[in-house]
């Protein structure tokens, strides 16, 4: 019975006393809003095979590249395009050497699923301002989103510019032009492929032709206050495990898979 007693005593001190359990190591990624459902998922992976939580936040690259400089804490930045990622690189606020092109996309134009409109050839001086009737070309901001500014850089090559830009509904990012889309408050709208591929109530009635605007690309990148796990995370990003992922949600994959 002493024996006993001595063994549950032991047993009652060591819980009582032991060291609190450390809170899950977690990862701050700020991500372009287009990347939302496919990072989402390459997100839980990494997740499951590290034990390491990620935050992500989604928005327009220009407003998040912008966060970081007022000093928000992301660990990870992923932008939409070169220019943002340069901007942080000129504030000396990313880790260089972590820096590389991940993911492709294509611009495209969508109409809402029950659309009078079917198939678009998209060439120079192609009418867009019928297409839009009295309704107006959802975009993303023109000056500052990326997506929005591929889409003026297309416009612009094909001479449509001009008939367009008073036509324009600008949005604070791609994921709300294709919000605008799908709800059928504009008759059309110039988003990524790839949303156009995650939201079932928009259909792809045309694809602006390479050259029209600069190649899509998303750089990404460690912050200089990054965790060191964002290395970690990034070389994920590069494994065949998420290049499965982003290639099942349309994206190009930029970079060579390296081992998880």
């Amino acid at each position: 019975m002493l024996h006993l007693f001595l063994a549950i005593i032991v047993s009652f001190l060591s819980v009582a006393f032991a060291a609190p359990a450390s809170a899950q190591e977690r990862l701050t990624v700020f991500a372009a809003a287009s990347l939302r459902n496919a990072l989402d998922t390459v997100n839980a992976a990494f997740s499951n095979a590290n034990g390491v939580g990620v935050t992500a936040s989604y928005e327009a690259s220009s407003a998040l590249a912008r966060q970081i400089v007022q000093g928000a804490p992301a660990d990870v930045f992923i932008s939409a395009d070169l220019a943002w990622m340069d901007y942080l690189a000129e504030h000396k606020l990313i880790n260089a050497d972590s820096r590389f092109n991940l993911l492709g996309n294509k611009l495209v134009l969508i109409a809402p699923k029950d659309s009078k409109f079917d198939k678009v050839e998209i060439t120079k001086g192609f009418d867009i301002a019928k297409l839009a009737g009295q309704g107006r070309v959802a975009v993303a901001d023109v000056k500052a989103v990326p997506a929005g500014r591929y889409a003026k850089a297309a416009l612009e090559a094909l001479g449509v510019w001009t008939a367009a830009e008073t036509r324009l509904a600008q949005a604070e990012n791609v994921r709300s032009t294709l919000a605008f889309v799908a709800r059928g408050e504009a008759p059309i709208g110039i988003v990524y492929a790839t949303d156009a591929m995650v939201e079932p109530k928009v259909k792809i009635i045309g694809t602006f032709p390479d050259g029209t605007y600069p190649p899509v690309v998303y750089p990404a990148a460690a912050t200089i206050a990054g965790k060191p796990v964002a290395l970690r995370y990034l070389q994920f990003l590069r494994s065949n495990a998420a290049k499965a992922v982003f290639e099942k949600y349309g994206f190009s994959v930029l970079t060579q898979p390296t081992p998880p």
